[in-house]
């Protein structure tokens, strides 16, 4: 009401002289670099669910270097969606993209190496690894070398069912024995679907599109994506079940084309690096208060929010099934099914033990920390 009351008190000409200070604050250098960024199925207001930070960056980088850097978003898969925005920023088509790691692994496939099944316990430790000096040789030298991407920042949460409404009028699942046999939509990344196979979850690769019509008709059981996904997509209403199983990553991310990024100047790159650190602080917070009151991945979800209004039941499942998942499906319990991708990864990271490195990191801090509570840090100086 405060916040309301306040803007009632500004006219339209005083909203229209903020609007031209902003623009004249845009344009107050002549750009020497105009980006285009292609952000799939995202727009200003969905953003406002997942904080994936796309705008956030943005206005950042464009402020810190007075305009020299000028942004273009396109979003609304206007340009690109999620299984070629990364396809497009290799052609040069698009400077930059938003999207996850997992739909874009079909064309950069080293991102794979986020998905080890159960290799982060939680979203705390998601947000550890990425602000981690090691991150840069276990995730963002490799991206760079092999499939000239700079990685910037990403959103965090962890991938589970979203049952369809077949599910609707079935008890909540509480075992992941219900969940076998089940027929499932999966996405671009190949070790997720070695994941599922393992847990006889039938990966099935469904367009975008076409999933939302088969949750609602029944034609597929649910689709592995995380609860922000189901809301800022719309995908609240197909879905009546949203299972808690974090078995693994759910990162939507923002990545640039690094030959745009090494021909900035050094005082550009440093600006850019220095926005995406905030960026990523930023989507800390703001994600972790979004899931709880926006999105309703609570139990119970909160009075309305997009779970409550569309009565998405959050199924919880105790640590006692989550670890009984990972015993059948974790590289660390099961490592045979694991061994040619695992190889082929630690082959394109220089020889390091991928898998093993990251599943030690993630587990440098409590397993109790809060996401919110992760320390920053500026991964690209830290010692």
């Amino acid at each position: 009401m405060l916040a309301a009351s306040a803007l009632g008190s500004f006219s339209l000409s005083q909203l229209a002289q903020a609007a031209d200070d902003t623009s004249k604050k845009r344009y107050k250098k002549a750009a020497k670099h105009t980006l285009t960024f292609g952000a799939s199925g995202f727009n200003e207001n969905n953003l406002l669910i997942e904080r994936a930070g796309s705008i956030d960056f943005i206005q950042d980088v464009e402020e810190r270097t007075d305009g020299e850097i000028r942004i273009e978003f396109v979003g609304d898969n206007q340009i690109c969606g999620q299984l070629n925005c990364v396809k497009k920023t290799q052609q040069g088509i698009i400077d930059m993209f938003t999207a996850s790691t997992q739909n874009s692994a079909g064309g950069a496939p080293y991102l794979n190496v986020l998905d080890y099944a159960y290799m982060f316990p939680t979203r705390a430790s998601q947000y550890h690894f990425l602000y981690h000096p090691d991150s840069q040789k276990l995730l963002r030298d490799p991206l760079r070398t092999r499939h000239g991407l700079q990685f910037l920042f990403s959103h965090c949460e962890l991938r589970g069912l979203q049952m369809g409404l077949g599910w609707k009028d079935k008890p909540l699942i509480t075992s992941i024995d219900e969940l076998r046999g089940t027929k499932n939509r999966v996405t671009g990344t190949q070790l997720g679907r070695i994941a599922m196979q393992l847990l006889e979850l039938n990966p099935v690769p469904i367009a975008w599109s076409e999933t939302l019509d088969g949750l609602k008709q029944g034609l597929i059981d649910g689709a592995e994506t995380w609860a922000g996904a189901v809301a800022y997509a719309n995908m609240s209403p197909v879905v009546s079940q949203s299972v808690d199983l974090r078995f693994f990553c759910g990162t939507e991310a923002t990545m640039m084309d690094a030959k745009q990024f090494d021909s900035f100047s050094g005082e550009l790159q440093d600006a850019v690096m220095e926005s995406a650190y905030l960026t990523q602080v930023k989507i800390q917070a703001a994600q972790e208060a979004a899931l709880v009151n926006t999105v309703g991945a609570t139990t119970p979800s909160l009075p309305g929010t997009l779970f409550d209004v569309h009565n998405v039941r959050v199924a919880a499942l105790s640590d006692e099934e989550r670890a009984k998942a990972e015993r059948i499906c974790a590289p660390e319990f099961n490592p045979e099914p694991w061994e040619k991708w695992r190889n082929r990864l630690d082959k394109w990271s220089g020889g390091l033990d991928t898998y093993g490195s990251i599943h030690k990191i993630a587990r440098e801090i409590p397993r109790d920390t809060l996401a919110e509570n992760v320390q920053p840090r500026r991964w690209w100086k830290s010692v």
